[in-house]
């Protein structure tokens, strides 16, 4: 199969290219977790998956609890459904705390006598069902001799949500704000580990495959030991099958449709891209740096026939979003005439009419 093939294949099994979901909290459910540290890109990332969808409705899902944003794999924020906040978080952070440890101490201050008092004062502070802003948090920090300044507050709260203590709740006024966990969501399910070894392959495979063992020992920071036995936990639910030179797994329900001829403008830290280890198949190697940038950062891809062509860039301002092109390559005016077709899709999903240009022309 070739590398082409691949990734139309993923395309249709993350719901990019077919399969729309009715509800955020199904996208998220399907995918396991999205990756959300980029806000504005994660709504775009779950209302492309779904059949008709704007901005407002992706947040509705966090202000009905139905979907979360915490903290619950590789210290990287997520989007996850609220009934697998629990397991998911329970089985996945401990090796992020303590591989983070030793520098949380080092560079912040931050032993555990500092965290046990942090957590003490956070406590009080949203206890009561309170949803508080984060600049509301710091303060509340600071004036209890808590120095939140220069990236401290953001890993205090970041090591307090892969505790369990608390959560992201909805913005206010374009602003974070944060609840406790036991009290936003104060039922999910919970799983014995080895069934949340065997769930969690199962969701990343089903929704992410074809992908290797190390693609999804890199996606949920599993050890290759730890991702191997959730391959082998799924048991037959899950099937194998040689691709590109290397063993992929998928579900065994999986329906391998490989056309996915359509254009599609995907958000900065799309699930297509960040979930696996290898991403050749997608990226030719001369374009990764505009695709990933120096510092990690990935940027908004145009994607055509499973390959990223180019990437974008949003300029919002009050009346209009502004989306400039920079393809690696000249568009065909059919795939000029597709990518504007996916920009009016992405000014309907933030409720702004859209104008689209091209790098230098």
């Amino acid at each position: 199969m070739s590398a082409s093939l691949l990734t139309r294949r993923r395309l249709h099994r993350q719901r990019i290219a077919s399969g729309k979901f009715e509800s955020a909290a199904e996208v998220v459910a399907w995918l396991g977790a999205v990756q959300a540290q980029d806000y504005l890109a994660s709504l775009w990332a779950i209302g492309l998956r779904m059949r008709e969808a704007t901005a407002a409705v992706v947040e509705q899902a966090v202000v009905e609890r139905r979907i979360v944003r915490t903290w619950p794999m590789r210290g990287t924020l997520h989007f996850v459904a609220a009934e697998d906040v629990r397991w998911i978080s329970t089985l996945l952070t401990p090796r992020v705390i303590a591989g983070s440890a030793a520098r949380l101490q080092r560079d912040f201050g931050l032993d555990e006598a500092a965290l046990a008092h942090c957590r003490k004062i956070v406590t009080e502070i949203l206890q009561g069902g309170k949803v508080v802003t984060r600049s509301a948090l710091y303060a509340a920090l600071d004036d209890a001799g808590v120095d939140t300044a220069k990236q401290r507050g953001q890993h205090i709260t970041g090591r307090l949500a892969q505790e369990g203590l608390l959560c992201l709740g909805p913005r206010a006024e374009k602003q974070p704000t944060f609840v406790l966990l036991d009290e936003w969501i104060p039922a999910s399910r919970t799983l014995a580990r080895d069934e949340s070894l065997a769930e969690l392959a199962r969701r990343y495979f089903g929704s992410h495959g074809p992908a290797t063992l190390h693609d999804f020992a890199w996606w949920s920071g599993l050890t290759i030991k730890d991702a191997q036995r959730g391959i082998e936990l799924a048991g037959a639910d899950l099937q194998p099958e040689t691709l590109v030179d290397k063993v992929h797994w998928q579900a065994v329900d999986a329906v391998n449709i490989d056309d996915a001829s359509d254009l599609h403008l995907l958000p900065a830290f799309d699930e297509y891209l960040v979930a696996y280890k290898d991403r050749s198949a997608a990226v030719d190697a001369q374009f990764n740096r505009q695709v990933i940038g120096i510092n990690g950062l990935f940027n908004p891809g145009i994607v055509i026939d499973g390959r990223i062509v180019g990437t974008w860039k949003r300029r919002l301002d009050p009346k209009a979003v502004a989306i400039e092109l920079h393809p690696f390559r000249p568009l065909l005016k059919k795939e000029l005439a597709a990518v504007n077709k996916a920009a009016r899709r992405y000014g309907d999903f933030i409720g702004l009419p859209v104008q689209v240009s091209q790098a230098g022309s």
